[in-house]
């Protein structure tokens, strides 16, 4: 960088005041030279001398120069003018002279200003291009001139690159040793891939193009391309993931254009029996099973997929053998190579489905069977109770005595504890058939829960309280919601230590809009792993800790969790062992038959 100095309010560089020093020196050594010949008229005046000053001039300051070769023409005609006049010839010869070198003047100040404004020009071109361009020599690999696109490029300052050589920009010496066999070549290059190796140790992807200016000097021009490079090797990542997806994918994957098979994964290939070969430019519609075409052909032809969340069809199709398949198809529109395109995920479900049927099947066969044990082992039973309140109520005629007829109540008891299991089972049946149908009614709540006790003598078995309001009211079917709170008094009672003390409350929760009737005792307890059991058919709460008792089988709260679920609620249980268990009946304000009403 040149210094510089401060000369009349003006900033002057050394170099300038170098040149016209040296410029003012010979002009007035040229005017003292002039002045002494021609005084001493040795004879020889040397004219050539003014054009040292003048050319030097001229060719640094144009402008400037056109001025110093006037004076200096000023100073010899003056010199001139002095000592010869007035000899006509020489004075004429001296004004040639001086016009001559007014005249050179203005050629080369031409001419300069012609290659300053080139220059300029084609520096401004330089400085100014989008891309980096750098000189190096190709001996040496130095630097010699860069301009700022590589340096903001790079990083670097001009004299931070022009210290440095042009293979040392290099990211990696295989990268060099690839440079250096293309320059080898002798031959221009262009579109040359490679990374630099930026100040702060960052590779860098640019394109090198370079031609030789001169024998040993190189130009060569960089464009950046590190942003298209880093996008397209993501591109690459993420279809090589996506590749490994799809191929690897246990799920059948299409991609449709024009209802056209472009690509198939292999899960499909299998699922479908045609090779890739096959699949592809295959119409997807001819695998489709014929009663199933006509509704999915509707279907893509409108706005399959065309939403933002996939869209699910299941239809049948038919397999390369002949076999039909049922399958769970997903659509996604997708872009597919620049053009929209269908994205088809199939899910086998045909063993699903079959699994489904046979459960189905074997569901209705189990509640056939109880249903037709339940009706064999009813049917005995009745004539036997009939029998039995015969005896009892008529001993004297039978002659009965009263250790007899103790033996028979004992007998009817049993009996009618038999009957009552077989009516749970019938019951239970009938409820997984879907077959029974509510009746709706407004009930009062404390109303309901004081006949269920009184009805069930539970007050007698415990300490029992009811914290219920006096006038809630409740529309629910009375009778199905009399069984579920009695079954659960039944198990509180049943499964509490004495003194027993159970606890009947009712809430209202408005966040949930819900009815809550909460059962409480001071029973054994539930564990946790028998939470997720205690709803299940013939399985008894707390079955671990307590001594299972020949008249329960079970069968209670699975019927009390299919009635609450009839009226859209559900059962929720809190327990902790041998400190007792909360049972909690959640049922909704508005019943679900008329929630669907009101918003028909």
């Amino acid at each position: 960088m040149d210094r510089t100095v401060q000369v009349l309010g003006r900033q002057i560089s050394h170099t300038d005041i170098v040149r016209v020093f040296v410029i003012l020196s010979l002009s007035l050594c040229c005017i003292l030279i002039t002045a002494i010949s021609l005084a001493q008229q040795t004879g020889a005046v040397y004219t050539q001398l003014f054009y040292f000053p003048i050319i030097y001039g001229t060719y640094f300051y144009p402008r400037k120069g056109l001025y110093l070769s006037g004076a200096c023409a000023l100073a010899y005609e003056v010199l001139s003018y002095y000592y010869v006049y007035p000899n006509p010839v020489d004075l004429i010869s001296t004004t040639a002279q001086a016009i001559l070198f007014i005249l050179v003047a203005v050629v080369v100040a031409y001419f300069t200003e012609k290659v300053n404004t080139s220059e300029a020009r084609y520096r401004s071109i330089f400085e100014s291009s989008l891309m980096g361009i750098i000189l190096f020599d190709q001996n040496s690999f130095a630097i010699k001139l860069t301009n700022t696109c590589v340096e903001d490029m790079l990083g670097y300052t001009e004299e931070e690159l022009r210290s440095k050589t042009f293979t040392s920009l290099f990211s990696t010496p295989e990268e060099q040793r690839v440079f250096f066999e293309r320059l080898g070549s002798s031959a221009d290059i262009t579109n040359f891939q490679t990374r630099f190796k930026k100040k702060d140790d960052e590779p860098l992807w640019v394109t090198l193009s370079w031609r030789r200016v001169t024998e040993n000097m190189v130009s060569t021009s960089i464009i950046d391309i590190n942003s298209r490079k880093l996008a397209e090797q993501a591109a690459e990542e993420s279809a090589a993931r996506y590749r490994q997806v799809t191929e690897n994918s246990p799920t059948g994957i299409v991609i449709l254009r024009d209802q056209k098979i472009e690509y198939s994964n292999p899960a499909f290939t299998q699922l479908s029996g045609y090779s890739p070969a096959e699949l592809t430019g295959k119409d997807f519609l001819t695998l489709v099973h014929d009663e199933d075409r006509a509704e999915f052909f509707r279907f893509i032809s409108t706005d399959g997929g065309k939403g933002d969340q996939p869209d699910i069809r299941e239809c049948r199709f038919i397999t390369k053998t002949g076999d039909t398949r049922l399958g769970a198809l997903f659509f996604t529109s997708i872009v597919h190579r620049g053009v929209p395109a269908l994205l088809i995920n199939l899910v086998d479900t045909t063993e699903r489905q079959q699994l489904k049927e046979r459960i189905q099947k074997d569901t209705e066969l189990r509640h056939g069977i109880i249903s037709t044990v339940a009706h064999e082992l009813r049917t005995p039973l009745q004539p036997i109770m009939g029998y039995l309140n015969l005896l009892t109520q008529d001993p004297k005629t039978y002659g009965v005595t009263e250790e007899t007829r103790a033996i028979l109540d004992r007998c009817a008891k049993s009996v009618d504890r038999e009957s009552q299991i077989i009516n749970q089972m019938l019951e239970l049946s009938v409820l997984d058939a879907g077959k029974i149908p509510l009746t709706y009614s407004q009930v009062n709540v404390r109303d309901l829960l004081t006949t269920i006790v009184s009805t069930g003598g539970y007050a007698s078995k415990g300490d029992l309280t009811i914290d219920a309001p006096e006038e809630t009211v409740m529309e629910i079917d009375e009778s199905k919601i009399s069984v579920v709170i009695d079954s659960m008094l039944s198990n509180a009672v049943n499964y509490s230590k004495p003194p027993r003390k159970i606890r009947v409350s009712y809430q209202f929760s408005n966040a949930e809009q819900m009815h809550r009737i909460s059962i409480q005792d001071n029973g054994v307890g539930i564990t946790n792993s028998q939470l997720d059991e205690i709803f299940e058919p013939f399985n008894l709460p707390a079955a671990g800790s307590q001594v299972r008792k020949p008249d329960r089988v079970g069968l209670s709260l699975s019927i009390a969790k299919k009635y609450i679920q009839m009226h859209g609620g559900y059962i929720s249980v809190d327990s902790i062992v041998n400190l007792g268990s909360t049972f909690t009946i959640h049922l909704p304000k508005i019943p679900p038959k008329a929630a669907e009403g009101g918003q028909q």
